[in-house]
């Protein structure tokens, strides 16, 4: 027999053609199906192509008539050839075949049960190569006695691990803390689990650690999305009543659109205590992203800070004994002058207000009242009866848009600095017939009714002027809505003057 029949005849076999096309299938299969684990099935497919090379340089030496080297090099051969099948098939089944049937066993289980086929797979070829089981079980039941003592620890973390993935305890991606410690899941190993921290460091907790003690897992609530609710905490002088609090507070965060805060539950404002001259109060929301816990709670405090400021509320501190040097008068008094000639001329802009005299403008500047608003916040809600306020930007843009009945917003406006609002709320009493959102933090002079009043009583006469104004601004916004030409305007604009002159006159009793 030739020398080259001799090789093939030891190398190529019966089952070597099924064994070739079944790996080759398997690793096509995978490379289709499971693009993520590409190079680990090239890797895979390249050591089963290595032992099989292995296993022909054995035949070429027992043609060379080396019998036992040809041999342990055919059986080694064997073996890592097994073992690449056998880790194919593991990631067939586990990664996804399961997942098809939608179970989603652990990672450690999956590198468990390969183990375990390496192990049969090694006493099934030790068994063919001749030597008793028995005496190898005995013999390695003894060894694994001594080395389960010697690694006791170690082997507590790889159990402690397989435990916290299969009772489902936490799963990558969760949010953990442990004492002071918090951050997502990104992965269990064998020993350890890895968190990632907000401050970009990758802590490693020992799996035994996490099985003796206790952690917890931010978020996570069962048939319920991730959320985490959070404590925003401030103080409001004694003097102020809870429910005026509440209120103001509640209502601007629920209805403001802030980033990660959710809807469901809405947040709550409650008193908690109250102590050392101050009531301490807590504004309660959830956090959808619990990556950004301080920036949403920074945000969320703005909105706080803006709606006290709105209802004329001050936030307190501590009360304490302190000395200070009370400000000179004459200093109060050119802080506020200058306050004064800001608030005039932004008087002068607003068209409302053209037919008034410097000494009416002084006396609307005094009663202007502040107003901020948070990105987000709705400073004006369409079809809500009307608070009998004007607003006027000094600082920010708001965006006025239209809700449709089936809850469709269309926007119609941005306004900028000098632009002002509500001034048929004001004049009229009627309802808002827009909602004006702020897009960035906004900053007003708010006019009440009241203050408007007694100017509008010492002088009636400027009353058709207003009107005027007002029906002007009220046609304009119909025209953007229903495209009228400008002859069309007019004509809008003549028909409703009596019927708001009239509005005007009733509203103020004039």
């Amino acid at each position: 027999m030739s020398f080259w029949n001799t090789a093939m005849q030891f190398f190529w076999r019966e089952e070597s053609l099924p064994v070739l096309v079944m790996t080759i299938a398997l690793a096509f299969l995978l490379l289709h199906f499971h693009r993520e684990d590409r190079k680990s099935v090239l890797n895979t497919l390249a050591f089963f192509l290595a032992c099989l090379f292995v296993q022909f340089v054995g035949s070429l030496i027992h043609a060379m008539q080396f019998i036992s080297a040809a041999a342990a090099l055919h059986e080694a051969g064997l073996i890592g050839a097994g073992i690449a099948v056998i880790r194919l098939w593991g990631l067939l089944v586990f990664r996804i075949v399961l997942p098809l049937v939608r179970v989603t066993p652990p990672r450690i289980a999956e590198d468990i049960f390969v183990i375990v086929g390496y192990i049969a797979w090694g006493l099934v070829r030790l068994r063919y190569a001749g030597l008793d089981l028995g005496s190898i079980v005995a013999t390695s039941a003894m060894i694994t006695a001594v080395v389960a003592f010697a690694m006791q620890d170690t082997l507590g973390n790889i159990l402690g691990g397989l435990a916290l993935q299969l009772d489902n305890s936490i799963e990558i991606g969760d949010w953990i803390k442990v004492d002071d410690i918090s951050g997502r899941v990104v992965d269990i190993r064998w020993r350890s689990t890895l968190v990632e921290t907000r401050n970009w460091e990758t802590v490693v907790f020992p799996n035994s650690q996490l099985m003796k003690n206790k952690f917890l897992v931010l978020g996570r609530r069962a048939d319920q999305p991730v959320q985490w609710r959070r404590w925003v905490w401030f103080n409001v002088n004694l003097k102020t009543t809870p429910t005026r609090v509440i209120n103001a507070v509640e209502n601007a965060v629920q209805q403001a659109e802030i980033n990660n805060v959710a809807k469901n539950p809405a947040p709550s404002c409650v008193l908690m205590e109250i102590d050392k001259g101050c009531a301490r109060y807590a504004l309660r929301y959830w956090l959808t992203d619990l990556v950004a816990d301080d920036p949403t709670d920074g945000a969320v405090r703005w909105h706080i800070y803006t709606a006290l400021e709105r209802a004329g509320i001050k936030l307190a501190v501590e009360e304490q004994n302190v000395h200070y040097i009370k400000d000179n008068e004459k200093h109060e008094e050119a802080l506020h002058q200058r306050e004064l000639s800001l608030r005039v001329r932004t008087l002068r802009r607003v068209e409302l207000f053209a037919q008034l005299t410097e000494d009416e403008l002084q006396k609307l500047a005094e009663r202007l009242r502040y107003a901020p608003f948070a990105k987000g916040n709705t400073i004006a809600k369409q079809g809500t009866p009307a608070q009998h306020w004007l607003f006027i930007i000094i600082n920010g843009d708001a965006e006025v848009f239209l809700e449709a009945a089936n809850g469709e917003k269309r926007s119609l406006n941005v306004l900028t600095k000098g632009d002002f609002f509500g001034e048929m709320s004001l004049m009229t009493g009627s309802p808002r017939v827009a909602t004006v959102v702020a897009k960035t933090d906004v900053e007003c002079y708010r006019l009440d009714k009241d203050a408007f009043e007694e100017i509008l009583l010492a002088r009636p006469t400027i009353a058709e002027e207003i009107a005027h104004v007002l029906v002007t601004r009220r046609a304009e916004l119909d025209s953007a809505l229903q495209n009228l030409d400008e002859a069309a305007l007019h004509k809008e604009i003549d028909h409703r003057h009596n019927e708001v002159l009239a509005t005007v006159k009733r509203f103020f009793g004039l």
